[in-house]
């Protein structure tokens, strides 16, 4: 069986927290890119919008989020979400 790659979200309470976020961590060179949050993990306060990031990234990104106390709701690993076949139909 093939294990699913984990990435991890992060969520927000409105949608300008993500896009500070977004160009603080491009302008730390710290992998990531916009998506819209998954339903499963969007929760109450999520505004819809979220920042996925490799495992390989996560741990950069939570240094810059606390060296620059960015805000964000939450943090959220996981697997399964991207799906290299989806919408292809030939």
């Amino acid at each position: 069986m093939k294990s699913e790659v984990v990435r991890y979200y992060i969520l927000f309470r409105n949608y300008e927290h993500g896009m500070a976020l977004h160009e603080l961590l491009d302008a730390h060179s710290i992998e990531n890119r916009i998506a819209p949050a998954p339903r499963a993990i969007q929760g109450e306060l999520s505004c819809g919008v979220s920042l996925v990031l490799p495992e390989s990234a996560i741990d950069a990104a939570r240094a810059c989020i606390a060296e620059h106390q960015a805000e964000y709701y939450d943090i959220v690993p996981l697997a399964g979400q991207m799906v290299s076949k989806r919408d292809k139909y030939c």
